[in-house]
């Protein structure tokens, strides 16, 4: 039937060793090689990818830290505003207190000032009329007042002003 078929045995081995041959020298100088760059370039991809997946979590990681960051800054920030709150509210009770205590000095020497103009015009008042007493009685009695008159004369009047 090997006969029928016009199949020769002596050019089926003389191909299959022909092919063999082929088949050895492709697979050392052709895919070999291929299948080399490709395992390599499959390693790469495998490389590639892992470091995308430690890249995502490394910027996850990182923006999780941004966020605490900007938290922490933000707390701090608020933290600062209500410490210069407080310190200017101290501020304006200390300036508030200053200006009370000089108003109430000036109060206090305008009093004391006010006090001595009084106590001042009284004396100059008395005097005053201790002089018309005297300026009057003189000239009522129509005698000349001795200088021992004139005291007791406003003396007495000095007495009854007070009084």
């Amino acid at each position: 039937m090997i006969e029928v078929l016009g199949i020769q045995w002596v050019k089926l081995i003389a191909q299959t060793i022909n092919f063999a041959i082929v088949l050895f020298v492709l697979w050392k100088w052709a895919y070999k090689p291929i299948f080399n760059v490709l395992e390599v370039r499959r390693e790469k991809i495998v490389e590639g990818l892992a470091n995308a997946e430690k890249i995502a979590v490394q910027l996850a990681k990182t923006e999780a830290d941004r966020k605490a960051i900007l938290a922490q800054a933000g707390d701090e920030a608020n933290k600062m505003i209500e410490e210069a709150r407080v310190a200017a509210l101290r501020v304006r009770e200390v300036e508030t207190q200053k200006a009370i205590t000089a108003a109430e000095q000036i109060l206090i020497k305008a009093r004391e000032a006010a006090a001595q103009d009084h106590d001042r015009m009284l004396r100059e008042l008395k005097r005053e009329v201790g002089r018309l007493v005297v300026q009057t009685t003189t000239t009522v009695t129509g005698k000349i007042l001795t200088p021992e008159d004139q005291r007791r004369l406003a003396e007495e009047t000095e007495k009854q002003l007070a009084s």
